[in-house]
This record gives structure tokens, sequence and C-alpha cells, in this order.
């Protein structure tokens, strides 16, 4: 069965830098798209960024764009997030995502059929 794991998390100082990782193993089937969302606690769950496998057409939720770089290394079925100059308010739990249905919707969750376990990042001040 397909497994995602998201790893690369930590603790870091305002402004600071982590790379994200999302491993796929398994009969990965071919991804349509792959997505990054966050919590925090007492949040919902919110979207950060996707990527279309294929074409690599990006997309970013408005607070993290130019900060967030998404991107896919497809011979190895791994996704990344590179996060530059953290906020406290980045301090979230984050889950990446991928499905290979189109996804006309890639800020809902929902679109997202496979789902890592999570991995923490914490931004001190």
């Amino acid at each position: 069965q397909v497994q995602l794991v998201d790893s690369g998390g930590g603790l870091v100082q305002a402004g600071g830098s982590l790379r994200l990782s999302c491993a796929a193993s398994g009969r990965v089937p071919d991804w349509y798209t792959m997505g990054w969302f966050r919590q925090a606690p007492g949040k919902e769950r919110e979207f950060v960024a996707a990527i279309t496998w294929s074409g690599g057409s990006t997309y970013y939720q408005d607070f993290v764009k130019g900060r967030f770089t998404i991107s896919r290394a497809s011979a190895v079925n791994t996704g990344y997030l590179q996060m530059n100059s953290l906020k406290p308010e980045d301090t979230a739990t984050y889950y990446c995502a991928a499905s290979p249905r189109y996804a006309p919707q890639v800020m809902c969750s929902r679109e997202y059929d496979y789902w890592g376990q999570g991995t923490q990042v914490t931004v001190s001040s």
C-alpha cells in the first residue's frame, strides 16, 4: 500500500529556515497533485502550497508566498517544502498530501487521498 512520510520539522528561531520532505513508498500511483497543509492548536487545518506532478505548476497561500517554495523530485517520489524567513505564526504541524486524481480545488483538504503523519514545526521568538 502507499505510504507518505513527511519529515524535516524542528525548532528554529524566527528568520530561520527548514526544508520539509514528503517521501512516498509502496505501490505509488502517478500523482496529479501534491500539497502541504498545516494546523496550529485551536485553528483549522489550512492550505499552504501545492504542485502538479507532471507540469510543475505551483500554488501558494498568500501569507507564505515569497518565503516558501514547493518542489518535487519525481524520480524518487518525493516532494519538498523549503521554508525561509520563518515566523512564530508559522508554528504548526505540517502535513503533506497527494492525490492521483485531478483536484479542481487544490486548497481543499478533501481533494487529497493520501496523507503523511505530520511533522512539527516550532518557530521561537
